[in-house]
Protein backbone atom coordinates (compact mmCIF):
# COMPACT_ATOMS: atom_id res chain seq x y z
CA UNK A 1 0.00 0.00 0.00
CA UNK A 2 1.32 3.22 -1.04
CA UNK A 3 1.92 6.09 1.11
CA UNK A 4 -0.96 8.76 1.44
CA UNK A 5 -0.48 12.54 1.38
CA UNK A 6 -2.56 15.02 3.34
CA UNK A 7 -2.94 18.49 2.76
CA UNK A 8 -2.02 20.66 5.05
CA UNK A 9 -5.52 22.41 4.92
CA UNK A 10 -7.05 18.78 5.74
CA UNK A 11 -4.94 19.17 8.90
CA UNK A 12 -6.22 22.00 9.77
CA UNK A 13 -10.23 20.96 9.34
CA UNK A 14 -9.00 17.97 11.23
CA UNK A 15 -7.27 19.62 14.44
CA UNK A 16 -10.59 22.81 14.53
CA UNK A 17 -12.71 19.50 14.39
CA UNK A 18 -11.29 17.27 17.07
CA UNK A 19 -10.98 21.06 19.48
CA UNK A 20 -14.54 21.26 18.76
CA UNK A 21 -15.17 18.10 19.82
CA UNK A 22 -13.00 18.44 23.30
CA UNK A 23 -12.16 15.12 23.88
CA UNK A 24 -8.75 16.72 24.21
CA UNK A 25 -7.41 20.03 25.65
CA UNK A 26 -5.81 22.31 22.80
CA UNK A 27 -2.28 21.68 24.55
CA UNK A 28 -2.89 18.11 23.95
CA UNK A 29 -3.69 18.84 20.37
CA UNK A 30 -1.03 20.90 19.71
CA UNK A 31 1.31 18.18 20.46
CA UNK A 32 -0.87 16.06 18.11
CA UNK A 33 -0.13 17.97 15.16
CA UNK A 34 3.40 19.12 16.01
CA UNK A 35 1.92 22.88 16.20
CA UNK A 36 2.33 25.49 18.71
CA UNK A 37 -0.22 26.97 20.75
CA UNK A 38 -0.33 30.40 18.85
CA UNK A 39 -0.54 28.64 15.44
CA UNK A 40 -3.44 26.30 17.08
CA UNK A 41 -5.44 29.55 18.35
CA UNK A 42 -4.48 31.30 15.30
CA UNK A 43 -6.75 28.63 13.08
CA UNK A 44 -9.60 28.21 15.80
CA UNK A 45 -9.85 31.90 15.63
CA UNK A 46 -10.03 32.11 12.04
CA UNK A 47 -12.57 28.98 11.95
CA UNK A 48 -14.83 30.81 14.26
CA UNK A 49 -14.46 34.32 12.40
CA UNK A 50 -14.71 33.03 8.85
CA UNK A 51 -15.54 29.20 8.64
CA UNK A 52 -13.75 26.89 6.13
CA UNK A 53 -12.55 29.83 4.23
CA UNK A 54 -10.09 31.02 7.23
CA UNK A 55 -8.51 27.48 7.26
CA UNK A 56 -6.81 28.55 3.49
CA UNK A 57 -3.66 29.95 2.35
CA UNK A 58 -3.89 33.73 2.19
CA UNK A 59 -1.44 36.21 0.11
CA UNK A 60 1.22 37.58 2.05
CA UNK A 61 2.05 40.19 0.79
CA UNK A 62 1.73 43.26 2.88
CA UNK A 63 -1.54 45.21 2.88
CA UNK A 64 0.50 48.39 2.58
CA UNK A 65 3.01 48.94 -0.04
CA UNK A 66 5.87 51.16 0.75
CA UNK A 67 6.77 51.70 -2.81
CA UNK A 68 3.36 52.00 -4.19
CA UNK A 69 3.16 54.72 -6.96
CA UNK A 70 1.15 57.85 -5.54
CA UNK A 71 -2.15 58.70 -6.41
CA UNK A 72 -1.82 61.52 -7.98
CA UNK A 73 0.87 60.59 -10.26
CA UNK A 74 -0.61 57.50 -11.06
CA UNK A 75 -3.69 59.55 -12.19
CA UNK A 76 -1.30 61.64 -14.58
CA UNK A 77 0.04 58.37 -15.68
CA UNK A 78 -3.30 57.17 -16.66
CA UNK A 79 -4.77 60.44 -17.92
CA UNK A 80 -1.89 60.87 -20.43
CA UNK A 81 -2.46 57.02 -21.68
CA UNK A 82 -6.17 57.81 -22.11
CA UNK A 83 -5.44 61.18 -24.31
CA UNK A 84 -2.41 58.90 -26.06
CA UNK A 85 -3.89 55.77 -26.69
CA UNK A 86 -1.07 54.87 -28.93
CA UNK A 87 2.15 55.37 -26.32
CA UNK A 88 3.11 52.91 -24.98
CA UNK A 89 5.31 52.93 -21.25
CA UNK A 90 8.20 54.73 -22.94
CA UNK A 91 6.64 57.71 -24.30
CA UNK A 92 4.27 58.10 -21.55
CA UNK A 93 7.31 58.68 -19.07
CA UNK A 94 9.07 60.87 -21.47
CA UNK A 95 6.51 63.31 -22.02
CA UNK A 96 5.38 63.60 -18.41
CA UNK A 97 8.97 64.12 -17.99
CA UNK A 98 9.68 67.09 -20.19
CA UNK A 99 6.11 68.34 -18.97
CA UNK A 100 6.83 68.06 -15.08
CA UNK A 101 10.75 67.38 -14.67
CA UNK A 102 11.30 67.80 -11.20
CA UNK A 103 8.23 65.03 -10.42
CA UNK A 104 9.58 61.56 -9.19
CA UNK A 105 7.90 59.34 -12.32
CA UNK A 106 8.04 55.70 -11.92
CA UNK A 107 9.86 53.12 -14.18
CA UNK A 108 8.40 51.98 -17.57
CA UNK A 109 7.62 48.74 -16.26
CA UNK A 110 5.90 50.31 -13.08
CA UNK A 111 3.65 52.20 -15.84
CA UNK A 112 3.30 49.21 -17.84
CA UNK A 113 2.05 47.73 -14.65
CA UNK A 114 -0.21 50.51 -14.37
CA UNK A 115 -1.40 50.24 -17.67
CA UNK A 116 -2.26 46.33 -16.88
CA UNK A 117 -3.76 47.47 -13.56
CA UNK A 118 -6.28 50.14 -15.58
CA UNK A 119 -7.23 47.24 -18.37
CA UNK A 120 -5.29 49.91 -20.53
CA UNK A 121 -2.83 47.29 -22.15
CA UNK A 122 -3.42 46.22 -25.61
CA UNK A 123 -2.01 42.40 -26.35
CA UNK A 124 0.45 42.53 -29.32
CA UNK A 125 0.13 40.36 -31.71
CA UNK A 126 3.47 38.35 -32.81
CA UNK A 127 4.49 36.90 -35.84
CA UNK A 128 7.19 35.45 -37.41
CA UNK A 129 9.88 37.93 -38.74
CA UNK A 130 12.84 38.52 -41.78
CA UNK A 131 16.58 38.31 -40.53
CA UNK A 132 17.67 41.97 -40.34
CA UNK A 133 19.45 43.62 -43.14
CA UNK A 134 21.15 46.88 -43.45
CA UNK A 135 19.89 49.59 -45.04
CA UNK A 136 20.98 51.79 -47.62
CA UNK A 137 20.98 54.82 -45.23
CA UNK A 138 24.42 55.31 -44.62
CA UNK A 139 24.61 58.95 -45.97
CA UNK A 140 21.42 59.68 -43.44
CA UNK A 141 23.70 61.14 -40.08
CA UNK A 142 22.57 64.64 -39.42
CA UNK A 143 19.01 66.56 -40.66
CA UNK A 144 18.45 67.33 -44.16
CA UNK A 145 21.05 64.67 -45.61
CA UNK A 146 17.97 62.54 -47.01
CA UNK A 147 14.47 63.59 -47.17
CA UNK A 148 11.80 61.05 -47.98
CA UNK A 149 8.37 61.45 -49.44
CA UNK A 150 5.26 59.29 -50.49
CA UNK A 151 1.20 59.18 -50.82
CA UNK A 152 0.64 57.37 -47.77
CA UNK A 153 -2.17 55.45 -50.04
CA UNK A 154 -5.77 56.86 -50.44
CA UNK A 155 -8.76 55.90 -47.53
CA UNK A 156 -12.17 57.17 -47.77
CA UNK A 157 -13.80 59.32 -45.25
CA UNK A 158 -17.37 58.32 -43.99
CA UNK A 159 -18.79 60.27 -45.96
CA UNK A 160 -17.31 58.26 -49.63
CA UNK A 161 -14.43 61.14 -50.25
CA UNK A 162 -11.23 59.68 -50.96
CA UNK A 163 -7.95 60.99 -49.62
CA UNK A 164 -4.45 59.92 -50.60
CA UNK A 165 -2.68 62.13 -48.53
CA UNK A 166 1.07 63.50 -49.39
CA UNK A 167 4.00 63.50 -46.86
CA UNK A 168 7.70 64.39 -46.15
CA UNK A 169 9.68 63.52 -43.91
CA UNK A 170 13.24 64.35 -42.87
CA UNK A 171 14.95 60.93 -42.40
CA UNK A 172 17.84 61.44 -39.45
CA UNK A 173 15.10 63.34 -37.49
CA UNK A 174 11.66 62.02 -38.75
CA UNK A 175 10.43 65.88 -38.54
CA UNK A 176 7.02 65.80 -40.65
CA UNK A 177 7.89 68.90 -42.73
CA UNK A 178 4.67 68.35 -44.77
CA UNK A 179 1.41 65.88 -44.47
CA UNK A 180 -1.57 67.19 -47.13
CA UNK A 181 -4.15 65.78 -49.13
CA UNK A 182 -3.22 67.08 -52.93
CA UNK A 183 -6.35 67.14 -55.26
CA UNK A 184 -3.90 65.21 -57.84
CA UNK A 185 -0.72 63.33 -57.84
CA UNK A 186 1.08 64.90 -60.48
CA UNK A 187 4.04 66.56 -61.07
CA UNK A 188 2.36 70.24 -60.76
CA UNK A 189 1.44 69.64 -57.57
CA UNK A 190 3.84 67.43 -55.33
CA UNK A 191 6.25 70.13 -57.01
CA UNK A 192 4.22 72.71 -55.45
CA UNK A 193 4.66 71.09 -52.52
CA UNK A 194 7.80 70.64 -52.42
CA UNK A 195 9.46 74.21 -53.75
CA UNK A 196 7.19 75.61 -50.99
CA UNK A 197 9.35 72.96 -48.41
CA UNK A 198 12.81 74.09 -49.93
CA UNK A 199 12.13 78.22 -49.52
CA UNK A 200 10.41 77.09 -45.78
CA UNK A 201 13.72 74.87 -44.45
CA UNK A 202 16.30 74.83 -47.20
CA UNK A 203 17.51 72.01 -49.49
CA UNK A 204 18.17 68.10 -48.75
CA UNK A 205 20.77 66.38 -50.56
CA UNK A 206 18.83 63.66 -51.20
CA UNK A 207 15.43 63.11 -51.60
CA UNK A 208 13.72 59.46 -51.32
CA UNK A 209 11.25 57.89 -52.93
CA UNK A 210 9.49 54.60 -54.43
CA UNK A 211 9.25 54.28 -57.98
CA UNK A 212 5.62 55.28 -58.51
CA UNK A 213 4.45 58.47 -60.46
CA UNK A 214 5.16 61.27 -60.59
CA UNK A 215 8.62 60.31 -58.60
CA UNK A 216 9.87 58.00 -61.27
CA UNK A 217 9.41 56.67 -64.54
CA UNK A 218 10.73 53.73 -66.91
CA UNK A 219 12.99 55.80 -68.35
CA UNK A 220 16.89 55.53 -68.36
CA UNK A 221 17.90 56.54 -64.52
CA UNK A 222 14.47 56.20 -63.85
CA UNK A 223 14.31 59.95 -64.54
CA UNK A 224 11.04 62.03 -64.62
CA UNK A 225 9.57 65.55 -64.97
CA UNK A 226 9.86 65.64 -61.58
CA UNK A 227 13.59 63.89 -60.97
CA UNK A 228 14.43 66.33 -63.44
CA UNK A 229 13.13 69.21 -61.80
CA UNK A 230 15.29 68.20 -58.38
CA UNK A 231 18.63 67.90 -60.21
CA UNK A 232 17.74 70.87 -61.59
CA UNK A 233 17.25 72.37 -57.87
CA UNK A 234 20.33 70.94 -56.23
CA UNK A 235 18.52 67.69 -54.91
CA UNK A 236 19.78 64.26 -56.15
CA UNK A 237 16.54 62.15 -56.55
CA UNK A 238 17.08 58.79 -54.87
CA UNK A 239 14.89 55.63 -54.98
CA UNK A 240 14.30 52.16 -53.26
CA UNK A 241 14.16 48.97 -54.93
CA UNK A 242 10.55 48.10 -56.05
CA UNK A 243 9.51 45.88 -54.02
CA UNK A 244 11.18 46.55 -50.91
CA UNK A 245 9.57 49.49 -49.21
CA UNK A 246 12.08 48.51 -45.60
CA UNK A 247 14.54 50.72 -47.73
CA UNK A 248 12.32 53.86 -46.76
CA UNK A 249 11.37 51.96 -43.66
CA UNK A 250 11.47 55.18 -41.37
CA UNK A 251 9.09 57.26 -43.83
CA UNK A 252 6.83 54.00 -44.03
CA UNK A 253 6.72 53.25 -39.56
CA UNK A 254 5.55 57.11 -39.91
CA UNK A 255 2.41 56.18 -41.78
CA UNK A 256 1.60 53.71 -39.63
CA UNK A 257 0.97 56.48 -36.72
CA UNK A 258 -0.45 58.29 -39.48
CA UNK A 259 -3.18 55.86 -40.10
CA UNK A 260 -3.98 55.58 -36.26
CA UNK A 261 -3.84 58.95 -35.55
CA UNK A 262 -6.22 60.41 -38.69
CA UNK A 263 -7.69 57.29 -40.01
CA UNK A 264 -9.02 55.20 -37.91
CA UNK A 265 -11.48 55.98 -38.10
CA UNK A 266 -11.40 58.68 -40.78
CA UNK A 267 -13.51 62.15 -40.87
CA UNK A 268 -16.40 62.87 -41.98
CA UNK A 269 -15.13 64.72 -44.90
CA UNK A 270 -12.38 66.15 -46.66
CA UNK A 271 -12.44 69.26 -44.75
CA UNK A 272 -12.08 68.12 -41.65
CA UNK A 273 -9.81 65.30 -42.50
CA UNK A 274 -7.46 68.37 -43.72
CA UNK A 275 -7.64 69.73 -40.22
CA UNK A 276 -6.81 66.60 -38.98
CA UNK A 277 -3.45 65.89 -40.69
CA UNK A 278 -2.34 69.51 -39.64
CA UNK A 279 -3.32 68.38 -36.10
CA UNK A 280 -1.27 65.68 -36.59
CA UNK A 281 1.81 67.46 -37.79
CA UNK A 282 2.26 69.70 -34.76
CA UNK A 283 1.57 66.58 -32.55
CA UNK A 284 4.07 64.33 -34.28
CA UNK A 285 6.35 67.14 -34.23
CA UNK A 286 6.39 68.55 -30.79
CA UNK A 287 4.26 65.99 -28.66
CA UNK A 288 4.74 62.97 -29.38
CA UNK A 289 8.58 61.24 -28.23
CA UNK A 290 10.70 59.27 -30.68
CA UNK A 291 12.46 56.16 -29.45
CA UNK A 292 14.77 56.65 -32.07
CA UNK A 293 15.35 60.00 -30.35
CA UNK A 294 16.49 58.93 -27.38
CA UNK A 295 12.45 59.87 -26.33
CA UNK A 296 13.17 63.61 -27.55
CA UNK A 297 10.64 65.06 -30.34
CA UNK A 298 11.35 65.48 -34.10
CA UNK A 299 11.02 69.29 -33.47
CA UNK A 300 13.69 68.99 -30.67
CA UNK A 301 16.03 67.24 -33.64
CA UNK A 302 15.40 68.72 -36.63
CA UNK A 303 17.47 71.63 -38.26
CA UNK A 304 16.46 73.97 -41.18
CA UNK A 305 19.44 73.35 -43.86
CA UNK A 306 22.29 75.76 -44.51
CA UNK A 307 21.39 74.92 -48.48
CA UNK A 308 19.25 77.95 -49.47
CA UNK A 309 16.62 77.31 -51.77
CA UNK A 310 16.01 80.76 -54.40
CA UNK A 311 13.44 79.00 -56.56
CA UNK A 312 15.81 79.20 -59.53
CA UNK A 313 16.22 75.99 -61.74
CA UNK A 314 19.21 75.34 -63.43
CA UNK A 315 20.61 73.13 -65.44
CA UNK A 316 23.42 70.82 -64.23
CA UNK A 317 27.07 71.57 -64.29
CA UNK A 318 29.46 68.54 -66.18
CA UNK A 319 33.49 68.39 -65.84
CA UNK A 320 35.80 69.75 -68.17
CA UNK A 321 36.30 65.84 -69.40
CA UNK A 322 32.71 65.68 -69.91
CA UNK A 323 31.36 66.08 -73.48
CA UNK A 324 28.01 67.63 -73.20
CA UNK A 325 25.10 66.95 -75.77
CA UNK A 326 21.30 68.55 -75.90
CA UNK A 327 18.94 65.97 -76.04
CA UNK A 328 16.98 66.60 -79.53
CA UNK A 329 12.81 66.72 -80.08
CA UNK A 330 12.97 62.88 -81.15
CA UNK A 331 14.97 62.03 -77.40
CA UNK A 332 17.75 61.40 -79.23
CA UNK A 333 21.59 63.09 -78.83
CA UNK A 334 23.32 63.09 -81.69
CA UNK A 335 27.06 61.24 -80.90
CA UNK A 336 29.77 60.68 -83.90
CA UNK A 337 27.50 61.09 -86.63
CA UNK A 338 25.30 58.94 -85.11
CA UNK A 339 21.15 59.66 -83.66
CA UNK A 340 21.48 57.65 -80.33
CA UNK A 341 18.09 57.57 -78.74
CA UNK A 342 18.00 57.89 -74.85
CA UNK A 343 14.71 59.29 -73.65
CA UNK A 344 11.61 61.92 -74.63
CA UNK A 345 11.58 62.57 -70.95
CA UNK A 346 14.97 64.47 -71.33
CA UNK A 347 14.01 66.26 -74.48
CA UNK A 348 15.79 70.02 -74.47
CA UNK A 349 17.92 68.67 -71.37
CA UNK A 350 21.57 68.24 -72.00
CA UNK A 351 23.37 65.07 -70.80
CA UNK A 352 27.33 64.57 -69.95
CA UNK A 353 29.38 62.07 -72.06
CA UNK A 354 32.36 60.66 -70.79
CA UNK A 355 34.77 57.37 -70.82
CA UNK A 356 34.99 55.30 -67.87
CA UNK A 357 38.04 53.31 -66.31
CA UNK A 358 37.10 50.48 -68.54
CA UNK A 359 36.77 52.08 -71.63
CA UNK A 360 33.09 52.23 -71.89
CA UNK A 361 31.32 55.50 -72.79
CA UNK A 362 28.65 56.62 -69.72
CA UNK A 363 26.23 58.84 -70.20
CA UNK A 364 24.97 61.35 -67.01
CA UNK A 365 22.50 63.78 -66.46
CA UNK A 366 23.23 65.36 -63.77
CA UNK A 367 24.93 62.54 -60.63
CA UNK A 368 22.26 60.29 -62.50
CA UNK A 369 24.34 57.34 -64.48
CA UNK A 370 21.34 57.01 -67.63
CA UNK A 371 23.53 54.26 -69.44
CA UNK A 372 26.96 53.46 -71.28
CA UNK A 373 27.50 53.86 -75.33
CA UNK A 374 28.85 50.29 -76.77
CA UNK A 375 31.65 50.36 -79.44
CA UNK A 376 28.98 49.60 -82.10
CA UNK A 377 27.33 53.18 -81.17
CA UNK A 378 24.28 51.76 -79.20
CA UNK A 379 22.69 53.11 -76.13
CA UNK A 380 22.91 50.80 -73.17
CA UNK A 381 20.75 51.01 -69.93
CA UNK A 382 21.59 49.00 -67.48
CA UNK A 383 20.28 45.91 -66.76
CA UNK A 384 18.29 44.03 -63.31
CA UNK A 385 19.91 41.19 -62.21
CA UNK A 386 17.97 38.42 -63.57
CA UNK A 387 16.30 35.59 -60.39
CA UNK A 388 17.71 32.20 -60.38
CA UNK A 389 14.95 30.07 -61.70
CA UNK A 390 13.80 27.70 -58.85
CA UNK A 391 13.33 23.97 -59.99
CA UNK A 392 10.03 22.34 -58.42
Amino acid sequence: MAWGEIKVEEQRKMFVKACLAGDLTIADLCRLYQISRDTGYKWLNRFKKEGLEGLKDKSRAPLIQSLATDSNLEKQIIDVRIQYPTWGPKKVRAYLEKQYPKMPWPSKTTIGNLFDKHGLTVSRKYRRRVPPRTEPLAHCQQPNDVWCMDFKGYFMTTGGEKCDPFTLTDACSRFLIRCVKLDFNRTEHVWSILNAAFREYGLPLYLRSDNGPPFASTAPGRLSKLSIKLIKAGVIPEYIEPGKPQQNGRHERMHLTLKNETATPPEKNLDLQKIKFKEFQEYFNFTRPHEALNQKVPGDVYRISERKWDGHLRSPEYLENQITRKVMVSGCISWKGNNLYISETLIGEHVGVNETLTGSLEVRYGPIVLGTIDPEMTFKVPEHKKRRSRKI
